[in-house]
């Protein structure tokens, strides 16, 4: 009996041992990992960091020379070595607008026709080529804008936009000029198709997410397609859909080579969406190979920097945004 109670006793003391070495295996593979995972998500800070922290120093020349005048002055004059950032500021942003306002509702009518409506059959193609337009690179965008769009524009868009919506009240002057098929207008439509497949991906699958017995519920009860989609499929997906379509926003805020064939590149500030214009990232793209002096490409890196902070801001504002919605539909 003494014996099999100190077999007994030695097994369990075995048995702790061993659990006392898992535990403590797995509590450092745990720190390790926890440790790893920190590692990566300061990677990426420091990455942030090191690049708006070169461009701000490489931009430094251009802020000492011109200080406030650079972010307040229209005139970009490689010759005289004068630069001013507000036309390529506001290139950028208003190109990015018009891709928004008019990738967002087709986007939107997109994603709900394949989850709410399409037969069967038809989700499969549409979204197979919703994806392929996402995989052509920008270039390719650019070379049809430039060759295809911009001719089709000058010739039948433009002249029609000119005489009828120019002659609007208020917002007429955004629609008036010449028919050259370049422009802001004609970039923004050009982002526009290139930003269309990331935000209706982003819709697509999280409308796909929305739990069916919700929808089959509204159904039973009556409502009508459109009324599910507006009163249940939107409130659900609220955040992500936001998430989507400022995902489109900071693709559109940085695109170089496609604005660069179709913006025009003239250095103006115009109020009419027809005449050309530029934007950082196309500025950037056309004068950094031939800038010669010191302040040129000190000027062409403060505007990289200009956008990384742009940038930011969008995003940030778009993350507040989110935080604010997920906290009402808490409530």
């Amino acid at each position: 009996m003494t014996d099999n109670a100190q077999t007994m006793s030695t097994i369990l003391s075995s048995t702790d041992s061993l659990s006392d070495k898992r535990a403590a295996r797995d509590h450092r593979h745990d720190v390790w990992f926890r440790r790893s995972m920190q590692g990566a998500a300061m990677l990426v800070l420091l990455l942030l960091a090191a690049i708006a922290g070169s461009t701000l120093w490489g931009g430094s020349l251009a802020f000492r020379t011109f200080g406030l005048d650079f972010l307040t002055s229209t005139e970009w004059d490689a010759v005289n070595n004068h630069f001013g950032a507000v036309v390529p500021i506001y290139g950028t942003l208003v190109t990015s607008f018009l891709a928004l306002l008019i990738a967002v509702p087709v986007s939107f009518g997109i994603a709900i026709f394949l989850t709410e409506v399409a037969p069967p059959w038809l989700r499969m193609p549409i979204a197979s080529a919703v994806e392929l337009l996402a995989g052509i690179p920008s270039i390719i965008y650019g070379m049809w804008g430039l060759f295809v769009f911009g001719p089709f524009m000058a010739q039948y868009l433009s002249p029609w936009i000119n005489d009828y919506l120019g002659a609007l009240p208020l917002v007429g002057k955004l629609f008036q000029g010449p028919p050259l098929g370049i422009g802001m207008l004609t970039a923004g439509i050009v982002l526009a198709i290139m930003i269309l497949p990331f935000i209706t991906s982003v819709m697509h699958e999280v409308f796909r997410s929305v739990p069916t017995t919700l929808k089959e519920s509204a159904y039973a009860l009556g409502s009508t397609t459109w009324e599910v989609v507006w009163d249940i499929v939107l409130p659900y997906t609220r955040s992500a859909v936001m998430g989507g379509v400022f995902l489109g926003l900071g693709r559109a805020l940085g695109e170089t080579m496609a604005v660069t064939f179709v913006l025009g590149n003239a250095p103006q500030f115009s109020a009419s969406l027809l005449m050309p214009s530029s934007s950082i990232a196309s500025v950037i793209a056309n004068e950094f190979s031939e800038a010669y002096t010191d302040l040129h490409r000190s000027a062409l890196i403060a505007l990289g920097f200009l956008l990384f902070v742009v940038t930011f801001i969008v995003l940030a504002l778009a993350r507040l945004m989110l935080s604010r919605l997920s906290r009402k539909e808490g409530l």
